[in-house]
C-alpha cells in the first residue's frame, strides 16, 4: 500500500517595523525641572520589539543623542511602541491557515484500494469416476496379439501400437477412438495381450500379424488412472480393494481405454480408463 507523507509548514513570525518620531518643540524647554529625574523612562525602550526588528534599535539612541530634559517627552513617545509588542500575536493566526495533518489523511488511499481483488474460488474439479457401472459397444478394430514381462510392459504395448499405427497410415486410414490394451491373460512374470485401434472402415492387405475384430463390449466398471504406467499397480490395488469390499467377482480380463495417445503424451500425464467385466 502507498502511503502518502504529511508536510509540516514552519511557523515564521513577521515583525512589522515601528517608525519612532522624536519631534523637538518648545514644549521641552517648558518643562519643569523637576521632571529632570524621569530620565528613569530609558528602561520604557524594551517595551520596543524583539532585537529581530531593525526598527526598534534606534529607540534608545535618541535620547542618548541629546540630554536635555525633554527626555520625558521621549517617554510619552515610546508609550505607542506597546501595540507594536502585540504584533507578534496577530502574526500568529497568519499561521493558522497551515492545512492540519488531519485535513490531508483522507488522502491516503485505503488498503483495499490497491489491494488487488481476490481471484474467484476455483471451481472443484467432478471426482473421476471409480467404479461407475457402464455399458461398451462393439467397435471394428485392428489387432495385434503380444506378449511381455512386467518390467518391459509398456515398451511393449508402445512398441505394438507403433506398429498398428504404421499399417493404417500405409493404407491412408486414420483410428476413430482411443486405443485399446486388453489383458488376455496375467501371471506374476508377466502377460498377454491384444492391442486395438478403432476404426471406420475395414482395412485389407494388413501383415499377417494384425487382423481385423470387435472390442470388448457389454457391463463393466468404470476406474480412471491418471499418471505413469508404472504407478498403475496402485490404482489396480484400490480395484481389488473396491470388488473385495462389494463383494464382486471379475473376468480374467481387464481392459485399458488410453485417453490421452501414449505415442504423443508424456507418460506422467497419462489418462487411462480401466474397465473391469463382472462374471
Amino acid at each position: 500500500m502507498n502511503r502518502a507523507r504529511l508536510r509540516r509548514l514552519a511557523l515564521t513570525t513577521l515583525v512589522p517595523a515601528a517608525a519612532i518620531t522624536l519631534s523637538l518643540t518648545t514644549g521641552w524647554a517648558q518643562s519643569p525641572p523637576a521632571a529632570a529625574p524621569a530620565t528613569p523612562a530609558a528602561p520604557a525602550a524594551p517595551a520596543t520589539p524583539p532585537p529581530t526588528s531593525p526598527a526598534a534599535t534606534p529607540a534608545p539612541a535618541a535620547p542618548a543623542a541629546d540630554s536635555k530634559p525633554a527626555a520625558p517627552a521621549a517617554g510619552t513617545a515610546a508609550t505607542p511602541a506597546a501595540p507594536a509588542a502585540a504584533a507578534p500575536a496577530a502574526s500568529t493566526p497568519a499561521a493558522t491557515p497551515t492545512s492540519p495533518p488531519a485535513a490531508q489523511a483522507p488522502a491516503t488511499p485505503p488498503a483495499t484500494a490497491q489491494t488487488p481483488p481476490a481471484t474467484p474460488d476455483q471451481k472443484v474439479q467432478t471426482a473421476d469416476p471409480f467404479g461407475e457401472e457402464t455399458t461398451l459397444t462393439p467397435k471394428t478394430v485392428v489387432v495385434i496379439k503380444g506378449k511381455a514381462n512386467w518390467d518391459s510392459a509398456f515398451d511393449a504395448l508402445i512398441e505394438a501400437l507403433k506398429m498398428l499405427t504404421t499399417a493404417l497410415d500405409k493404407q491412408g486410414i486414420k483410428q476413430s477412438g482411443p486405443a485399446l490394451i486388453v489383458y488376455t491373460s496375467t501371471d506374476d512374470t508377466g502377460f498377454t495381450f491384444q492391442a486395438e485401434l478403432p476404426v471406420d472402415q475395414e482395412p485389407k492387405g494388413l501383415p499377417k500379424d494384425i487382423t481385423v475384430g470387435k472390442s470388448p463390449d457389454g457391463k463393466v466398471l468404470k476406474f480412471v488412472h491418471r499418471g505413469s504406467y508404472d504407478n498403475m499397480d496402485n490404482t489396480y490395488e484400490a480395484i481389488t480393494n473396491h470388488l473385495d469390499e462389494k463383494r464382486l467377482e471379475a473376468k480374467d480380463t481387464f481392459i485399458e481405454e488410453y485417453v490421452t495417445d501414449p505415442l504423443k503424451t508424456a507418460e506422467d500425464k497419462l489418462v487411462i480408463n480401466v474397465f473391469v467385466p463382472l462374471k
